[in-house]
C-alpha cells in the first residue's frame, strides 16, 4: 500500500483502492501519484489485462483534498500537481478501466468515470461535479465529455450549481452499466474486469481506440488544465477554500471577476 492507495495484481487485474477511510477517500497529491503510477506500469506490464478502480469505506472518493487545492491558491506548495499527470494518464489509458462506486463520488471521483469502459454503482451513489461552487473549471476533458454523454443542460447543471446524481439517475443517463446493491458492487465489477481478461487483449485495445478520440481527450484536457491552474491562483479561489474551512457560504462578491 502506498500513501492510501492499495495496488494489487491478479488474474490479469490490477485493483487500485483507495483507503483513506477517515477522510472519506478525499486525493492527496501522494495518492494521485500512485494511481498514475499504477495506469502507467499497466500500460507496460503485459501481465495486466484490466485496471479496477474501488474505494474503501461508504465513499468512493470525496474529491481532491481541499487542503492542498488550498494551499496552492495560496501560493504555499510549490511541488508538482499529480492530479494532472493522473488525468492524463487516464485520457491516454489503452488497457480497459473498470469501476465500482459507491456513496459520494466528487469532483475527479466523477470525471474519471468518463475514461473508465465499465462503470457498476452501488444504489447509494451520488455523483458530484461542484467546480464552480469552488470557483474552478471542470476538468479530465469532462466539459467535453459530459455533456456528450448526458447532454448540455443536465451537464451545466451540475458543473455551475453542483447538481448531484444520484445512482438510478446516472444509470439512466448512460453514466454506468448497472446499479446494485452496496454488498453486491464489487463482485459485480470483478466479474466484469474477470470477463474483460477473457477476451482478445488486440481486439479490446483497438476497440478503444475506435471508441476514445484520444488526441481531442488530449487536446480537451490540456485546454481545461491551463484553465483550471489559472483558476486556482485567483481571488475568488481563495475565498472559496477559505469559505469551505471556516464552514461559512463563501461571498464572492468582493473577489472580483477573473476571466
Amino acid at each position: 500500500m502506498t500513501e492510501h492507495v492499495k495496488t494489487e495484481i491478479a488474474e490479469g487485474i490490477m485493483t487500485l483502492t483507495l483507503c483513506r477511510v477517515d477522510k472519506k477517500n478525499a486525493l492527496t497529491n501522494a495518492m494521485y501519484s500512485a494511481m498514475s503510477d499504477g495506469l502507467e506500469r499497466a500500460e507496460k506490464d503485459p501481465a495486466v489485462r484490466v485496471v479496477l478502480f474501488q474505494g474503501d469505506g461508504d465513499s468512493f472518493t470525496a474529491g481532491n483534498d481541499l487542503a492542498d487545492f488550498s494551499a496552492q491558491a495560496n501560493g504555499n506548495d510549490n511541488g508538482e500537481s499529480q492530479a494532472f499527470r493522473f488525468i492524463g494518464n487516464l485520457g491516454k489509458a489503452t488497457r480497459p478501466l473498470v469501476a465500482a462506486v459507491q456513496g459520494n463520488a466528487v469532483g475527479v471521483g466523477t470525471t474519471m468515470l468518463l475514461h473508465c469502459d465499465l462503470v457498476f454503482l452501488a444504489d447509494t451513489a451520488k455523483l458530484m461535479t461542484p467546480f464552480v461552487n469552488l470557483a474552478l473549471v471542470p476538468e479530465a476533458a469532462s466539459s467535453w465529455l459530459l455533456p456528450a454523454r448526458i447532454g448540455h443542460v443536465r451537464a451545466y447543471a451540475m458543473f455551475a450549481l453542483g447538481e448531484p446524481l444520484d445512482a438510478a439517475t446516472a444509470l439512466a443517463c448512460g453514466l454506468a452499466n448497472a446499479v446494485v446493491p452496496s454488498a453486491d458492487l464489487r463482485i459485480k465489477a470483478r466479474e466484469a474486469a474477470e470477463a474483460l481478461t477473457q477476451r482478445p487483449a488486440g481486439s479490446l485495445c483497438q476497440t478503444e481506440a475506435l471508441m476514445r478520440d484520444m488526441d481531442g481527450i488530449a487536446a480537451q484536457i490540456s485546454r481545461e488544465g491551463a484553465l483550471f491552474r489559472d483558476r486556482l491562483q485567483t481571488a475568488e479561489a481563495r475565498e472559496a477554500f477559505a469559505a469551505f474551512a471556516e464552514r461559512r457560504k463563501p461571498d464572492f462578491s468582493k473577489a472580483g471577476t477573473t476571466v
